[in-house]
């Protein structure tokens, strides 16, 4: 058995888990930054409407 093959293995493994957990991080982070913008931007619609009730109400077509 190689110890210096098995060293560098295992330390091989340990980098790539550290660099997928945070690259994991930053995927979450963005996920939770994305989702505070929809809230937001769900926050403003609701607001639009309590002040305009009537707007978007009404479609008027002719043909």
């Amino acid at each position: 058995m190689d110890i210096a093959g098995l060293s560098m293995s295992l330390s091989s493994n340990k980098v790539m888990a550290q660099v997928s957990t945070a690259v994991l991080s930053k995927a979450m982070d963005t996920s939770e930054a994305l989702g505070q913008g929809l809230v937001q931007i769900m926050d403003a619609a609701a607001m639009e409407l309590s002040v305009n009730p009537g707007v978007g109400a009404n479609f008027d077509m002719r043909i």
